[in-house]
């Protein structure tokens, strides 16, 4: 079966120019990164280029610099971070394309690694200008792509150069198409999504793809909470769309036409008040008081879901349960990533999770490390899931 993406195993670097596309957006303070997750994804596609006898030059946006060059939004201490991390000095140009980049480049020796200066210094990057596409494109005789998280944005840096030079995708972006593959490509049957998070609105289209694809859907967080207030039930004082409700209505109506089945809690854990140890107590979904709030899923809906977890193959998750942040609200969404991560350590389940707020509580839970794949990028990872081509990722295909 031919791979749908060209990789590293089909490029040739020894000796060559590799323009190597990264996400450096980290955290900073002070000059110092504080988060180093994004660069530690990337430092093994950096490593086996280098150690190939590639000259491996990256190229990174950093924050949203407005109009032109600022110290704020330089990469050069980022640099610094890069070398901790792949263990190999990580030399600095204080720009991305034009003499100042083009010497830089001309003294690499193969197996070296020098990060270029913001892209985003220029409009061009965003607009995926031809001009700076081709000064990008100038600079290197191959191009890879190891961004997943930013392979949903068209621009010079991400797509524009993968159509001037041979591209290629980078270890962790191979990673997450395999992954992704295997949650809602060509996934193992019977499979399931979780989707929770705070709003239908900024779910729908995410909803609408999935009901196509997956046998359950099980919908929890302040979503499910619209659901039930669409079903007539009383939700309080609850995070609720109420104008959704048809929405709502729609979503359940696609589903009894088609073979998705979808999960709603059938009880709840209440409060009066978000705040840390406030009184809460667990209801049916059918008396919830006009002064409470919906906060997690009940014990009798965790059972439920984890029903269905012990039935699938497959499951995709994105959004929690409840208001982890704030305990004892988290309980529902780590008692059922636990048992996500232990059926998986057991072989029975594949599991793939990604979205911002699902990935600070599976690392909460401690499980992360447990599920098959979990992505770190939030707007790619949600489109992906809605169906959408990625631009970063179609100009990789094999042609």
């Amino acid at each position: 079966m031919s791979k749908p993406f060209r990789t590293l195993d089909d490029a040739s670097v020894s000796g060559k120019r590799v323009l190597l596309r990264v996400d450096l957006n980290v955290p900073t303070e002070h000059g110092k990164v504080t988060d180093t997750t994004r660069i530690e994804r990337v430092a093994s596609t950096i490593e086996e280029i280098a150690s190939k006898g590639g000259k491996v030059i990256l190229l990174a946006h950093f924050g949203r610099p407005k109009g032109g060059p600022d110290e704020a939004n330089s990469l050069r201490p980022v640099a610094a971070a890069v070398a901790d991390i792949v263990k190999r000095p990580v030399d600095f140009a204080p720009d991305c394309i034009g003499k100042v980049a083009a010497d830089a480049i001309a003294k690499m020796k193969n197996g070296d690694v020098l990060l270029l200066e913001n892209t985003r210094f220029y409009k061009g990057e965003e607009k995926n200008d031809p001009a700076f596409v081709e000064e990008l494109a100038k600079l290197g005789d191959i191009y890879v792509n190891d961004a997943f998280s930013a392979a949903h944005r068209a621009h010079a840096s991400t797509e524009g150069v993968a159509h001037k030079l041979p591209a290629y995708a980078g270890r962790a972006m191979q990673a997450e198409l395999e992954a992704l593959t295997i949650a809602l490509g060509t996934p193992e049957r019977p499979v399931a999504a979780i989707v929770g998070g705070a709003k239908v609105s900024t779910k729908l289209e995410l909803l609408g793809n999935l009901i196509k694809k997956v046998d359950i859907l099980i919908i929890g967080g302040g979503m499910a909470n619209t659901f039930l207030f669409a079903e007539g039930k009383g939700v309080g004082k609850s995070l609720c769309e109420k104008d959704m409700a048809d929405t709502a209505r729609s979503i359940m109506a696609e589903v009894q036409k088609g073979k998705c089945r979808i999960g709603l809690p059938v009880d709840a854990v209440v409060a009066k008040e978000l705040k840390a140890h406030v009184h809460a107590r667990v209801v049916d979904v059918d008396h919830v008081a006009e002064d409470e709030m919906i906060l997690d899923i009940g014990p009798k809906s965790v059972v439920a879901v984890e029903e269905i977890l012990g039935q699938i193959k497959t499951l995709v998750w994105n959004g929690p349960f409840g208001a982890f942040e704030t305990p004892p609200f988290e309980e529902a969404t780590f008692a059922i990533a636990k048992t996500v991560g232990s059926l998986t350590r057991e072989g029975k389940l594949k599991a793939i999770a990604g979205g911002g707020d699902t990935v600070a509580a599976l690392n909460e839970a401690g499980v992360a490390d447990q599920f098959t794949y979990v992505s770190a990028a939030g707007g790619a990872f949600l489109e992906w899931m809605e169906g959408k081509a990625l631009p970063g990722v179609e100009a990789l295909r094999a042609k």
